[in-house]
């Protein structure tokens, strides 16, 4: 193993378009390679080490599958069960058709919609509804609450008609917090993060939770065409725009009592490769936990959407892939561009986190850099190709 090409990716990454960033490898459930460069906080000088704890984004998703799987695994429910036996809300659900009528559904919504976003939920601005209940509970909504007072607007589409990114791991959480009896966040460090040793996760932004995090940059384009902005996400050109520090909040957080399933996890570089490698492990990690059955982890990596489905399914830095339950799985290698393999899976996030796990290598890596407009078209895919050259296989 020889990880010069890796290195010397993300010394590129940060003298070109972020402050900072670090990664993880495991490889046979061991690490093999970590590195940082560039700064936590630029503005102080500070380095970026791997520990600062970031905001996950959506690559929080893989912790909610893994955790609604766990339940799976107990019995506490089946794919095909509908959604509304365990939240009433979901029962009386409409829909918006393509002539902008709303219309009442004529598939009830299943779990199995929820894993692969065919469930008609969109991540559309909040609605009047949340507004509503944000003021009832004087914004101390809870997951639960978040996502019931969703289920009261239409969705954008008749359930497993089509595919959608959007709020469906949040309805996700919703299902494990209804189902396991715990707020959602504490159940996934304590039987997704912490059995595997983890011991720095958070779903809350307390005081001194964000004196640890790494500060987080956005891309601003004011002077900047679109060209050059899609310019840059696509082939890595500079911009010419500016990389400014945005705050440390996550807008896709409704609250302090809300632990988003979508968007909420805050943990660290060093501990998430952990998780990683359990995923490239067959749910087995680094320090012999196991957090799901190696046939679990195998139903997840198949795809899961149809030819029709897989139409809207067209992110550009997912070209080759299809959607498992709940993440993304490579079905051709050769239309990815990759050199890796077929069924490698993962996600990535709103702040250039991403999670690269290959069962079939038990390879695995973690990667952020905190910035938001991460520039995924770009980093994505090349970042995979780079983490494969690595091994020499």
């Amino acid at each position: 193993m020889n990880f010069t090409n890796l290195k010397n990716f993300m010394d590129d990454m940060t003298r070109k378009f972020v402050p900072g960033n670090a990664a993880s490898v495991y490889y046979h459930n061991r690490e093999v390679f970590r590195y940082a460069s560039g700064y936590s906080d630029r503005e102080n000088g500070v380095q970026m080490t791997g520990d600062e704890l970031m905001f996950m984004y959506s690559c929080t998703k893989p912790a909610t599958v893994v955790a609604a799987m766990q339940l799976l695994e107990k019995g506490k429910f089946l794919l095909s069960d509908p959604v509304e036996a365990y939240m009433p809300s979901f029962g009386d659900m409409t829909y918006t058709d393509s002539e902008g009528h709303v219309e009442r559904v004529k598939h009830p919504m299943t779990i199995w919609n929820l894993f692969t976003m065919t469930s008609g939920l969109s991540y559309r601005p909040i609605p009047e509804t949340l507004k509503i209940a944000h003021e009832l509970t004087h914004g101390q909504m809870n997951t639960v609450d978040v996502i019931n007072a969703l289920a009261r607007e239409p969705l954008e589409f008749d359930p497993g008609t089509h595919w959608q990114y959007g709020r469906s791991h949040d309805a996700l959480a919703a299902l494990v917090e209804t189902v396991s009896g715990m707020p959602f966040g504490c159940y996934v460090i304590q039987n997704v993060l912490e059995p595997l040793g983890i011991r720095d996760a958070h779903f809350r932004l307390t005081p001194d939770v964000e004196k640890r995090m790494a500060c987080q940059y956005e891309r601003r384009s004011e002077g900047v065409s679109i060209t050059d902005i899609v310019r840059a996400q696509q082939y890595g050109s500079p911009t010419g725009g500016t990389v400014e520090n945005c705050g440390k909040k996550n807008a896709l957080v409704y609250g302090p009592a809300y632990d988003s399933g979508g968007a909420g996890l805050i943990i660290s570089v060093a501990e998430y490769a952990r998780f990683a490698s359990a995923l490239a492990n067959g749910g087995e990690g680094p320090n012999g936990e196991r957090i799901l059955a190696r046939s679990t982890i195998d139903l997840m990596r198949r795809n899961q959407l149809s030819p029709e489905l897989m139409k809207d399914f067209n992110f550009p830095h997912l070209r080759g892939y299809g959607y498992g339950l709940g993440i993304r799985t490579c079905i051709d290698p050769s239309v990815a561009s990759s050199i890796g393999s077929v069924g490698e899976i993962g996600w990535g996030g709103a702040a250039g986190a991403t999670i690269m796990a290959d069962p079939a290598r038990e390879i695995s890596v973690f990667y952020a850099h905190h910035m938001l407009n991460p520039m995924e078209d770009y980093y994505q895919p090349r970042l995979r190709n780079v983490v494969y050259s690595c091994f020499g296989e």
